[in-house]
């Protein structure tokens, strides 16, 4: 207060007293009906992400009312949810001189509500308090032509937030009419009122009591004051659609009893297979009015739900239905991609069998049928079964599977399936996929790992031609292929005679049987099935002893032979296609029976070869080099191992060295049965070594290649130095990693400007990855220099030099005295306390001390201290010298222990000190300094006048700069005033005072016919980043040079067309001219342009146009 004296006033802030209550009523329609109901009550509707009552029972969300139904034909209508309404948002702000104004068009609704309020109502007066205040509104109808004021409405009171009020509108005019939100009070023009308006919404309201039949609905009332501004969101766990499933079947306990009679009964489930025949034969939202039921296999769908209501591992130690579905059809999509949809969730594809619509699953099945070269069609080149691979690309080793997670608040989650040893051998090859319909973790982790093995294990194609045996399968059925000329042994054939009393089979060709083992021979019975018997002996080697002959076996039926050292080669059928001569051609991929039980059990095979000529040469991994001097010659050691040990296999290397003209020659050659190489006498280049694995029988496996150099290391790329305390670390990289790398380091606290003294005047340090480079003295706030070069076996690289400084990070380095203070015995001596048994008691003490340690380092310390304690504190105050030894050599001190030090000029009888400092503050009355560093700097003042921060951001308030100013980049906000100035880059504006033009000559056209067109075109290119508006003048100069046809000129500029007949014919003038003009506004920054000349009539006209273009923007010089 001043010395008049006067009062002082705090201002006061109302309380808010207008509180939103608004009732959410909505009904959300679930799904097409019967559907199960709810999940677990009212713990299954979630609003806003939130249950409705807990685990426990308890409420969360409180005011809620639920009502469903589950969407039976016959149902009643929901209790408390007597109309329905469509809402139509609008959040527009209503001023006092634009009323907002829309159109009813809906002719059966029977009311309105209108939803408005305030986005704050409060006003603040001079003394700063915060009032109550209000605002007036009204809502207009037009009935019959006129505008009549239908509702009056004033809202009254105090709120810092939105308010929303409702009222409802009967007695409504003739369909269409307007309705409009008008304030009657004037728009506020001070912060000091706050009332904008704002018409939230209007609802169309229909007073009828609706079922809707065959629709699972919802009805929610919640008060939306429980959510404040928050869109009130509704999700809802429900058991879906109550589908047909077959009549001897359990969805709950997933079994099936006795035999099914095809008969079906009404039960939610969510086996896919069950779920598929729903979608396919359904009439209302179904294929069931394309498709009936006996056009789909319900048998193959009954095999596919029994496989799929398995119980296999879920991964966490308990089990699960090998495969479920649950998902929302919410959108219309085309039959085909539904059906497949489904299919991949079951592991099966869609066939159409000639009859009807069936579905084969990828699972272990029997041998419908086993082909040999006997019962195959021998094509001219003679070989009969034609075999295709996949490509590697295609061959994926990871999957990223996409799965709706119902611990992740039901949204989707992503889990990753990948076969570490398969990305090892081959690199890591990823694919994405959705998991259709799938809520488990470990259902989504098989669907994965299913892919990952169908494409690693199944990599073959068969293609062959049989004859009328080609009708014995169908699409999806497993066939044996026993193809000799790929086994390497004959494995099938025919038979040629039968004698079942001595059980022996006289066969087509001769076999060969192990010498250990069980061999099995596969026979063709009666019922047309394949029968697999043991062999016992062989004669001859073509009469074959066996345990049994089944019935049916006759002569000239096909045999097949499994021996105990080969895979059974199956395959499945995918396509039969009848040729022009009256075969049929089979299509067959690779199946793997085993893959089951690797994906759903984790079971792990080793699988048997296909063929005698042994296994495929195992991979080459980890293949490395190692090089080593050797008097002026260099030898390098290769290494490598296998994914696998195989008998018999050996290693061919070839050691290639890049030549002048950039071709390869071959160095050196060699094998080796070992798995590391040593190869001798190379000389410096650049060199490229293969190994490849090679088995018994001379088959070569995939090679691997790595390229090394006998040179000089490069140079390093870069140095990485890295501030400390008193220290900067060094880390030199290389473009390349290269192991056998190393560097050395060279120190200096001056720059070398000749690099090639740096060994005569610079300090070196050592060899090694990095280096430290630590001494008192390096000081903050200098240039330091390093000077590194990369060093190896063979030679030392070019030096490169880096140029650093120590941590100016001046909190940093108290922290780091307080350490090395505290540590001395000048600091220890300092600091300790001697124990003062009064209080209020004090002590004065001087010491001197000088000692030598055992480690014959010599000390010295002066000095003296007070020491007090007052009301129980411990005070000190001191000041000593020392001398001390430390691990970085001799040390001086001279400590002070004090609240507070200064330095008083007492001459003249001063008495202000010239600098004191108190605490962690130094002040001073003036300084000169040579070299300041320091992170902030701000000058005196509220608000300072000067400020720099560490970001290096420099304020000021006013700045005269007489020297040169280099940035790279800034703003201006106001006016730049220059004499002149030169750019060198681009200069882009939003507007120019005075006009910017550029022009083009188009290429020229003519034309000498009776009828013809022709034409030229250009196109523009704006080089604005953003859309500028341009005039777009096209003059097109034409000429007659004789002839009395028509002639037509056409202008097209980006879609805008001008045509006009120009020059009309005029006897006895035989050259004419005219100018065409046409001009577009636009604002696209590509523009193209056209023009066309065209001549019609009886006889020859010649005719010419040129065309000339001219591009301008200009600034507000025009005025209306």
């Amino acid at each position: 207060m001043g010395k008049g004296g006067g009062k002082g006033h705090t201002p006061r802030e109302a309380p808010d007293n207008l509180k939103s209550t608004q009732l959410l009523s909505v009904i959300d329609a679930i799904s097409e009906g019967p559907i199960e109901g709810p999940v677990n009550g009212l713990q299954s509707v979630l609003v806003n992400q939130t249950p409705v009552v807990d685990r426990d029972g308890n409420t969360n969300i409180h005011g809620v009312k639920v009502v469903y139904r589950v969407g039976e034909q016959e149902q009643t209508p929901l209790e408390g949810f007597e109309s329905s309404g469509a809402e139509t948002v609008l959040g527009v702000q209503v001023k006092y001189d634009n009323p907002v104004t829309r159109t009813i068009t809906a002719a059966n609704i029977d009311r309105l509500r209108f939803t408005f309020g305030v986005q704050s109502l409060v006003e603040a007066n001079s003394k700063g308090d915060r009032n109550p205040t209000s605002v007036r509104l009204q809502i207009h109808l037009e009935r019959y032509g006129q505008w009549v004021v239908e509702k009056e409405i004033t809202i009254t009171g105090k709120t810092t937030t939105q308010y929303l009020a409702s009222v409802i509108v009967d007695n409504l005019p003739p369909r269409p009419f307007g309705i409009r939100m008008v304030r009657v009070t004037a728009d506020s023009t001070t912060d000091q009122l706050q009332n904008n308006t704002v018409w939230s919404s209007y609802t169309e309201i229909i007073d009828v009591r609706q079922r809707y039949p065959n629709t699972a609905v919802i009805g929610l009332q919640v008060e939306s004051e429980q959510f404040g501004s928050q869109q009130v969101t509704r999700n809802y766990h429900f058991f879906g659609r109550i589908i047909q499933v077959p009549s001897n079947y359990d969805p709950v306990a997933r079994t099936y009893s006795g035999i099914w009679d095809g008969t079906f009964k009404p039960a939610y489930s969510n086996n896919p297979a069950w779920c598929l025949w729903d979608v396919l034969t359904h009439p209302r939202y179904g294929m069931g009015q394309r498709i009936g039921a006996a056009d789909v296999d319900r048998w193959a769908l009954y095999a596919i739900g029994q496989y799929c209501d398995q119980m296999v591992p879920d991964g966490f130690g308990g089990t699960e239905p090998r495969m479920t579905f649950n998902a929302y059809l919410a959108q219309q999509r085309k039959a085909w991609d539904v059906l497949t949809d489904f299919c991949s969730a079951m592991r099966c594809m869609p066939v159409w069998n000639g009859q009807r619509l069936t579905f084969v699953q990828d699972r272990p099945s029997d041998t419908v049928w086993t082909y040999t070269r006997s019962n195959v069609v021998m094509p001219d080149e003679g070989t009969p079964f034609r075999y295709s691979f996949s490509a590697r690309k295609d061959r994926h080793n990871a999957v990223e599977v996409n799965w709706i997670d119902p611990d992740n608040g039901w949204q989707t989650s992503t889990e990753l399936v990948e076969d570490t040893v398969a990305i090892s051998h081959y690199g890591r090859n990823l694919v994405k996929m959705d998991a259709f319909g799938c809520t488990s973790r470990g259902q989504a982790h098989r669907a994965g790992l299913w892919l990952i093995k169908t494409e690693l294990l199944e990599t073959q194609t068969v293609d062959f031609s049989v004859g009328a045996e080609g009708l014995r399968h169908v699409p999806g059925d497993v066939i044996e292929v026993c193809d000799e000329d790929y086994a390497g042994i004959s494995l099938g054939g025919r038979i040629l005679s039968v004698d079942r009393a001595r059980r022996i089979l006289t066969l087509d060709r001769e076999i060969t049987l192990p010498s250990s083992g069980t061999t099995l021979i596969s026979l063709v019975d009666g019922e047309g099935l394949p029968v697999s018997v043991d062999v016992q002996s062989v004669t001859d080697g073509v009469q074959v002893q066996v345990s049994r002959i089944p019935d049916g076996v006759a002569e000239y039926s096909v045999w097949g032979l499994k021996l105990p050292s080969l895979r059974q080669r199956l395959f499945r059928c995918v396509a039969v296609r009848e040729n022009d001569d009256g075969t049929y051609a089979i299509t067959a991929v690779q199946h793997v029976p085993e893959k089951e039980s690797i994906v759903d059990n984790g079971a792990s095979f080793d699988p048997q070869p296909g063929t005698i000529h042994g296994t495929v040469p195992p991979a080459i991994q980890h293949l490395t080099t190692e090089i080593l001097a050797e008097e002026g010659q260099y030898q390098v050691l290769a290494r490598w191992d296998t994914p696998r040990v195989v008998k018999g296999v050996s290693f061919s290397l070839r050691l290639n060295v890049a030549a002048e003209d950039g071709s390869d020659r071959l160095v050196s050659s060699a094998g080796t049965p070992d798995t590391q190489y040593r190869f001798r006498g190379l000389m410096p280049g650049r060199y490229t070594l293969s190994v490849r694995a090679v088995n018994s029988q001379g088959q070569q496996g995939d090679p691997a290649s790595t390229q090394f150099s006998i040179s000089a290391p490069a140079a390093p790329s870069f140095i990485e130095l890295t501030p400390g305390y008193f220290q900067i670390t060094a880390t030199p990289r290389q473009a390349v990693y290269d192991p056998t790398v190393q560097y050395e380091f060279w120190f200096s606290d001056a720059q070398i400007t000749d690099i090639h003294q740096v060994e005569n005047a610079a300090r070196y340090l050592g060899t090694a990855l990095y280096w430290i480079a630590a001494s008192v003295n390096i000081r903050p706030g200098r240039d330091y220099y390093f000077y590194i070069r990369a060093v190896n076996q063979v030679g030392k690289s070019a030096f490169v030099e880096a140029t650093g400084q120590a941590s100016n990070d001046a909190a940093g380095y108290l922290d780091f005295f307080k350490g090395q203070i505290t540590e001395s015995h000048l600091g220890k001596e300092l600091l300790e306390k001697v124990d003062l048994t009064e209080d209020n008691a004090s002590k004065l003490q001087q010491f001197s001390k000088e000692w030598q340690d055992a480690n014959d380092k010599w000390n010295a310390m002066w000095g003296v201290k007070i020491e007090q304690t007052k009301d129980g504190k411990y005070y000190v105050a001191g000041l000593g010298l020392s001398m001390e030894d430390t691990p970085d050599g001799k040390i001086s001190q001279f400590l002070v222990a004090a609240d507070r030090i200064a330095y008083i000029n007492p001459a003249n009888g001063n008495e202000t000190p010239g600098f004191v400092m108190q605490g962690d503050q130094i002040i001073m009355n003036e300084a000169f300094l040579k070299y300041l560093s320091a992170p902030t700097i701000t000058s005196g003042g509220n608000p300072p006048a000067f400020s720099l921060t560490p970001d290096g951001k420099l304020t000021a308030k006013n700045a005269d700069i007489s020297g040169h100013i280099n940035a790279v980049s800034g703003s201006f906000t106001g006016e730049i005033n220059a004499t002149s100035g030169k750019f060198s880059g681009v200069i882009e504006a939003r507007e120019f005072v005075g006009d910017i033009c550029g022009s083009k000559v188009m290429q020229g056209v003519s034309i000498r016919a009776t009828n013809d067109e022709r034409s030229t075109s250009t196109r523009y290119t704006d080089s604005a980043t953003y859309q500028i508006g341009k005039t777009i003048t096209v003059m097109a100069n034409c000429e007659r040079n004789g002839g009395s046809g028509a002639i037509t000129v056409t202008i097209n500029i980006n879609g805008q067309v001008k045509t006009a007949e120009v020059m009309p014919y005029t006897s006895g003038i035989p050259a004419m001219y005219q100018t065409v003009v046409f001009s577009v506004y636009t604002t696209s920054p590509v523009v193209d342009i056209s023009v066309s000349l065209r001549v019609r009539g009886q006889y020859t006209t010649s005719a010419s146009v040129w065309p000339l273009v001219m591009v301008s923007r200009s600034g507000n010089n025009f005025t209306n």
